[in-house]
This record gives C-alpha cells, structure tokens and sequence, in this order.
C-alpha cells in the first residue's frame, strides 16, 4: 500500500517536474520567436526596393548620422559644380547658378551678381569660353555649424588653349528640416566665400 503511494508520489513528481520543464521551454520559444519577428519586421522597415533600368534592387536605410559627412561633401561638390560649370550660352550659365542658388543663401547670390555686373559671363561668351571645374578635396568640420573648405581646379577651356585656375572657398552649412527636389539633401551653405582663385600655367590643347 505505502509502495503504491510512493510510487505514484514519485510519478507526480516527475510530472510536475516535465510540466514545468515543458511550460518553461514554450514559454523560451515564445520569446524566441516574437524577438525574431520584431527583429525581421526592423529589417523590413529599412528595406526599400528600387526600380532602375527595369530590374527591381535591393537597398537599405540608415542613419542619416551615419551618412551625414558623405551627404555634405556631395552638397558641397554639388553646390560648386552648378555654379562653376559654365558654357558660353547665357541661358546655360543662367540654368546652372539658378541650380546652385538653391543650395547656399544669399552670400551665393553676392558672388554671382559682382560676377555678372563685372562681366565675367559676357566675357564667356564673347570669347567662346567654357568652364568647367574639378573638386580637388573638401575639408569638413565635424560639428555644426559645419565649417569647410574647398580645393578645386577650374578649366578655361578656349579654342586654341587651356588655362587652369586655383580655386579655394569656404563657408558652412546648415540642416534643414526639409528636403525638396530643388535641394534634396536638405542643407543650405552659409557665409560661401573664395579665398583664391588664381591662373596657373596655361596648358595647350591637344
């Protein structure tokens, strides 16, 4: 009698025991699995897909922190490219320093008008001139208001030859809380200011 009731004392132990045992494992995979869907759902929130050239592409977001100085450079040189690459079409020059207008604040639209009213783009098109630039380095500031420099090389490209031309600015940029077609990265370029903007060695063409 008292065996049987140990026995069955011993059964319900180990029951117990597997119930718990079972009750704890379903509760870690329960766990488990909602930490993984929420993690998969994280994923999925950062995922894009991306139409080009009629193949559909994978991409990722991030941080803009973690992007922010690669997005600086590339406003900066941006910046540069529209308001320094010329051809001698008044409409051309006018498309481009509009584009780049968009870009800086008014310290921009000083440089351009003492440009114009000393007649550096009449003198363009007289002479069939086209200008182009090349953005050397960007030195970057690391906190805001972000500070930078500039090293370029500009290319006076006439018909018979090549004059190149030092270029350095400066100024510093302030995020916006908006990001539009017309700025897309959102920044705005203050206080822009050349510091040089020399003639080296004329190089002929070939």
């Amino acid at each position: 009698m008292f065996t049987q009731l140990k026995n069955i004392d011993t059964a319900f132990q180990h029951i117990k025991k597997f119930s718990i045992a079972f009750l704890i494992s379903c509760l870690l995979l329960t766990v488990t699995i909602t930490f993984l869907c929420f993690s998969e759902m994280r994923k999925a929130d950062n995922r894009m897909l991306i139409l080009y050239n009629g193949k559909v592409l994978e991409a990722f977001a991030s941080e803009r922190k973690q992007n922010l100085p690669v997005e600086l450079r590339d406003h900066i040189r941006t910046f540069h490219k529209y308001f320094f690459t010329l051809d001698p079409d008044e409409k051309s020059i006018t498309a481009g320093v509009t584009k780049a207008l968009y870009l800086a604040d008014n310290s921009a639209k000083q440089a351009y008008d003492n440009l114009r009213e000393a007649g550096y783009y009449n003198n363009l098109i007289s002479a069939n001139i086209s200008q182009e630039i090349e953005i050397d380095s960007i030195q970057l500031g690391t906190e805001a208001p972000y500070t930078f420099t500039c090293y370029a090389t500009q290319k006076l490209i006439r018909s018979s030859s090549t004059v190149l031309r030092k270029l350095v600015t400066r100024g510093n940029i302030r995020v916006l809380n908006t990001q539009t077609d017309n700025n897309p990265h959102g920044f705005l370029i203050l206080r822009w200011e050349t510091l040089v903007n020399n003639d080296t060695n004329p190089k002929n063409s070939p």
